[in-house]
């Protein structure tokens, strides 16, 4: 029986739409599917046709991962080629330099010259056809061969090196030495090296074999300020180019590689050596024969006399013509050839080299310093000695003026002077000698020990460091960096809690200026070299205004204040191996954290003088302190300058000359003192000795000789 609550429903039929799209989408998927994959089946019919094995496929792989990586190459060195194209298209050729100055000291003597000596009017065909041999042979024998840089040569080089031997070859061309010395800097980097080699290249493009090595004769430094050949030979040989011999010859060719270490007036030995190697290379190269080169063997190359030039103040004439180049630049001088008269006094010279030399070489070792360096002024600020390092020929970098170094304690007459100036502080004023802390930074005396309550001077000439710190934390550490600078120094620093310990950047030139302002009443004292400039026809340029007002920067009450506290130092403080009999001398000593450098800066009624002693990578030395080496050296400069002078008071401390009293007696019978007159060189001294007992050997024996002859003989009469 059907129930009467039962309802059929009936089924929906699905649209057809619906199925027709469901269809389609599932009909079009797979159609996709197949011709894709009918699409890659076709693509791999193609590709088997290229398809390769066994050594084939090697050579393929191989030929393949070339062109990737030289794909990648192009690339790489169209980027390092950027700069040389960047040098190229300014199309300027690096600047010699265009002055030639002849410097003379304070007296007129000529002490040196600085600047270039150069000549390029002689034609590469007029030159000796040995010079050229010679340099080819030695910088580069493949130069008419390789397209600018030389392969194999550099190859042969590198093997060379590898093998420990450095003398014979270079790994350079001479068309890259050429791009160097035209475009480039002589920094030795990476990036220079790959920049010279582009430049090379097209040097090899633009310019032929000839040119390009004309260019090299006349551009190159030959050491001496010479540049090219013509000029160095004319320098060291007094001879045309075209007039050298072979031994000349070689000895230039010597020079290209090294000039400072092989020019004849630096070490002649090292020089023939030198152009021994090049006649070698001469012979290797096929060049000449043996037999040709065997007299030059025998009788080396001779060069003119340059002692001179080797004993002149040469750091001191570097400054000086940088100077000279200022002033030049800034009066649009006429001409390029000047004579300057400069402040230095070649007797104070020789006295400050052989103060910082003789303390390094009896003492350097003991305490691990290798460096020192020392300027000297008078109380102008006329530079009267300048000792830029231990030798010159070794080192040309200036200690004295590039070199900026920590001072130390000897930084601390800016916080005293800053203090009596602001606070009204005299020196007897007494300051608690106590631990002090500026945030989590606090600094301790030498001996770790503290006094209690000390007066200013005792503080100061114990080198205490917590009592400038206090008064720097009074009077300000802008208002302490500000006066230094007004004081002298030139050398930006940062200004931070540890200003007041002498944690700031100083040169040597400049403490020497700041500490004339104490021994000139306070008035700004700036040190000076240049006086007077002339043309060669002497035409003036420029002279110094002796006259020219100058800045007051301290009080006199302050300078007297700083005098009477710099010249205990001297007397029983830290500075006593400073002390000089018979002259008033002040000073402060410095030394920096882990005994890195150590100074003594100070003057006296003549002279004013900074000393410097350290080492050039920072190594720290063997407890060396401002009070031991740089005072002994200071001491025996200012010893050495004062023999025979008067001696000149200082302001604000007691000091009497000594009197030379002469006895009620007859000056006949007076023995007359010898005294060693102030131009008299310790090592002409001992020549003069010398020469004395030779004349007084040769005296006596001529009167031993005449004696005998004068004796009568056995039998003769008497008349």
């Amino acid at each position: 029986m059907q129930d009467p609550f039962y309802t059929k429903e009936k089924k929906r039929k699905p649209k057809a739409g619906m199925m027709a799209a469901d269809a389609w989408l599932d009909s079009s998927l797979y159609e996709f599917w197949q011709t894709l994959g009918r699409g890659y089946t076709r693509y791999q019919d193609f590709m088997s046709r290229f398809h390769v094995a066994g050594i084939k496929r090697f050579f393929v792989e191989i030929l393949s991962d070339a062109f990737s990586f030289g794909a990648i190459g192009a690339v790489l060195m169209t980027a390092l080629a950027l700069p040389a194209f960047d040098i190229i298209d300014r199309g300027a050729f690096n600047k010699a330099e265009d002055y030639s100055v002849v410097f003379m000291d304070r007296f007129g003597n000529e002490i040196g010259r600085r600047g270039i000596r150069s000549d390029d009017s002689v034609a590469l065909d007029q030159m000796p056809d040995y010079l050229l041999k010679a340099t080819l042979a030695t910088e580069d024998r493949r130069f008419y061969e390789h397209f600018g840089i030389d392969v194999v040569g550099t190859l042969r080089a590198l093997m060379s090196n590898a093998q420990g031997d450095r003398s014979t070859q270079g790994g350079s061309s001479i068309t890259q030495q050429l791009a160097k010395n035209l475009f480039l800097s002589s920094e030795r980097t990476l990036e220079r090296k790959i920049v010279e080699a582009f430049l090379s290249v097209w040097l090899e493009w633009n310019y032929s074999k000839d040119q390009i090595l004309k260019l090299y004769f006349d551009r190159a430094y030959m050491g001496g300020g010479n540049y090219g050949v013509t000029a160095a030979a004319e320098f060291y040989f007094g001879k045309r180019v075209q007039d050298i011999n072979l031994a000349e010859a070689a000895m230039l060719a010597g020079m290209f590689k090294a000039p400072g270490n092989y020019a004849p007036h630096v070490d002649l030995a090292a020089a023939r050596g030198r152009a021994n190697l090049v006649l070698t290379n001469l012979v290797a190269s096929g060049f000449l024969t043996e037999g040709q080169v065997t007299a030059a063997r025998r009788h080396p190359a001779a060069a003119i006399d340059r002692s001179n030039d080797i004993n002149s103040p040469n750091y001191f004439l570097d400054w000086a013509f940088e100077e000279a180049k200022t002033i030049i630049q800034s009066t649009n001088a006429p001409g390029n050839n000047f004579i300057v008269r400069t402040t230095i006094d070649t007797t104070l010279q020789t006295y400050a080299e052989e103060a910082i030399t003789s303390v390094i070489r009896e003492q350097g070792e003991q305490y691990r310093v290798e460096q020192g360096a020392m300027v000297v002024t008078d109380t102008q600020g006329a530079i009267r000695a300048m000792v830029g390092g231990t030798d010159y020929a070794k080192s040309q970098f200036n200690r004295a003026i590039v070199s900026t170094r920590q001072p130390g304690s000897s930084y601390k007459p800016f916080v005293y002077a800053e203090a009596f100036e602001q606070l009204g502080l005299t020196p007897s004023d007494t300051i608690s000698d106590r631990p002090v802390c500026i945030g989590d930074w606090c600094p301790q005396n030498y001996g770790r020990s503290y006094r209690g309550q000390t007066t200013l001077l005792s503080a100061f000439a114990s080198s205490i460091n917590t009592v400038p710190v206090t008064l720097s934390i009074k009077t300000g550490r802008d208002a302490i960096a500000q006066l230094s600078y007004r004081m002298g120094l030139r050398q930006e620093y940062p200004v931070t809690r540890s200003l007041a310990l002498g944690v700031a950047s100083v040169s040597v030139l400049d403490m020497t200026s700041s500490y004339a302002v104490f021994a000139n009443h306070g008035y700004k004292t700036q040190a000076y070299g240049l006086t007077r400039m002339t043309t060669l026809n002497d035409q003036l340029v420029w002279e110094r205004d002796p006259d020219a007002p100058r800045e007051r920067v301290l009080s006199e009450q302050t300078v007297a204040y700083m005098n009477q506290m710099m010249h205990t130092v001297v007397t029983g403080g830290t500075g006593r191996r400073a002390a000089v009999e018979g002259v008033p001398a002040l000073g402060k000593t410095g030394t920096t954290t882990s005994y890195r450098d150590a100074w003594f800066c100070g003057f006296t009624g003549n002279y004013v003088a900074a000393v410097w002693f350290g080492n050039d990578d920072y190594r720290p030395t063997d407890n060396l302190t401002g009070g031991s080496l740089p005072a002994t050296a200071w001491q025996k400069f200012m010893a050495f300058a004062h023999t025979n002078v008067e001696v000149l008071p200082v302001f604000g401390v007691d000091f009497e000359p000594p009197e030379t009293i002469l006895a009620d007696a007859d000056l006949e019978e007076v023995e007359e003192v010898t005294e060693r007159p102030p131009s008299l060189k310790p090592a002409a001294a001992r020549k003069l000795l010398d020469l004395a007992d030779r004349l007084e050997d040769a005296s006596a024996a001529i009167a031993s000789t005449s004696d005998t002859a004068l004796a009568p003989t056995a039998g003769s009469s008497q008349l």
